[in-house]
């Protein structure tokens, strides 16, 4: 099918919306930003030779912090084709139609939440990560009493700045998460996003935050969700926990999405977990000179190493090249080299996110070695631990 790929107009939007409702199983009446332009999101509509709708896309304008550096990137959401139209190459045209105009708007990498993975891993991206969601037994938090220095109190709206500012002092240094700034993610100026939030206080400054939701009952079934957690210290990560751990009566099950190494989780009792949900995440670069150059790297991490990368979907990426790194920069050159080592897109981002290692990448199928030549030299493109992405959208 020969399809135009193109931003949707306003007038577009309510048949966008429809398609992605039957696509979705979602609510059969729109929210109000659902038929209407949002600052910070470019929606693209595939359109087929009659001009009709098939196919819709939506890119989110995130940051991501990689190692105290934001990275510009393209949350892909709400790819969603017509029934008539699957299987006929809709999806790869508006995934790239959605990389080019990142790219013109200066992504550097793009993230997305799959419900089925091959037509993303067909378009460059792989799975780099799992946002899990576990449930706890309520009665098995530890009953931290916070420490003498340390206040608890309910949070207010007007607490919401300082709640957004600990978390980017928590994010900041861990790589793929998103920075929550921009016109996404703006907070009501009269009420919290959550039932209620819990702050911890050191002398008046905030070091700990747990945003939840309380649900429904208070018998065998009931729930608190926490939809948002973060510590700078481990006193106020276990003053957090004992304050969830007094719902135990009312909240037999606490639900939570530990972030792997993170003050919290080091004082969850995670052999007691048991998971909920999980959702998948994949990532693949948009530029892969920007994706190079825009993040830090760790400063102990030096050395060189050349490469071959070919993209169907953003042929700008095409081409050999030579990746350097040190003093916590890289940068990546063409050269005219003809190089040992050929690595896919997926390959690249699966080393970039360190997901894996050019050994790994070599057995997958996802880096092609010349004869006798070693894989090793692109662990330097893994440097820096694994990603996370904590945020669903």
């Amino acid at each position: 099918m020969t399809v135009t790929v193109r931003e949707l107009t306003p007038d577009e939007l309510a048949d966008a919306w429809q398609l992605g409702r039957l696509a979705f199983g979602s609510d059969p009446q729109p929210a109000p930003h659902a038929t209407a332009p949002v600052p910070g999101l470019t929606r693209y509509g595939a359109f087929d030779e009659r001009g009709l709708l098939v196919g819709k896309a939506a890119d989110l304008h995130h940051d991501q912090w990689w190692d105290d550096r934001t990275v510009c990137a393209a949350g892909v959401g709400g790819v969603a084709v017509a029934p008539e139209a699957r299987g006929r190459g809709v999806a790869r045209a508006l995934l790239g139609g959605l990389l080019r105009g990142a790219h013109e708007r200066g992504a550097a990498v793009s993230a997305l939440f799959p419900t089925v993975t091959a037509p993303y891993r067909a378009g460059g991206w792989d799975v780099t990560g799992v946002l899990r969601t576990v449930a706890l037994p309520t009665a098995a938090l530890p009953r931290h009493r916070p420490a003498p220095q340390l206040t608890l109190r309910a949070g207010r709206p007007a607490d919401l700045p300082a709640v957004t500012a600990l978390y980017e002092r928590v994010a900041r240094h861990r790589r793929g998460l998103l920075t929550r700034r921009g016109d996404l993610f703006g907070h009501s100026a009269d009420r919290l996003p959550f039932d209620g939030l819990t702050l911890v206080e050191d002398d008046g400054d905030l070091v700990g935050y747990a945003g939840w939701n309380r649900g429904r009952g208070y018998r065998h079934d009931a729930v608190l969700t926490v939809e948002d957690i973060a510590a700078s210290t481990d006193e106020a990560a276990r003053a957090l926990i004992g304050a969830l751990a007094s719902w135990q009566s009312v909240t037999p099950t606490l639900r939570i999405c530990p972030l792997p190494g993170d003050a919290v989780s080091a004082h969850l009792p995670l052999e007691a977990a048991r998971e909920h949900e999980r959702d998948l995440w994949m990532h693949r670069p948009v530029d892969v000179t920007r994706a190079v150059a825009d993040r830090g790297w760790p400063t102990h991490l030096r050395g060189s190493v050349v490469f071959a990368l070919h993209d169907d979907l953003a042929d700008w990426n095409t081409g050999t090249w030579r990746l350097d790194v040190a003093d916590g920069d890289a940068r990546l050159n063409r050269v005219a080299t003809e190089p040992d080592l050929r690595l896919t897109v997926r390959g690249f981002a699966l080393l970039y996110c360190g997901a894996t290692d050019a050994r790994a990448a070599a057995e997958a199928g996802l880096l092609h070695l010349a004869a006798g030549a070693d894989p090793r030299p692109l662990d330097l493109l893994a440097g820096g631990g694994a990603a996370h992405l904590h945020d669903y959208f």
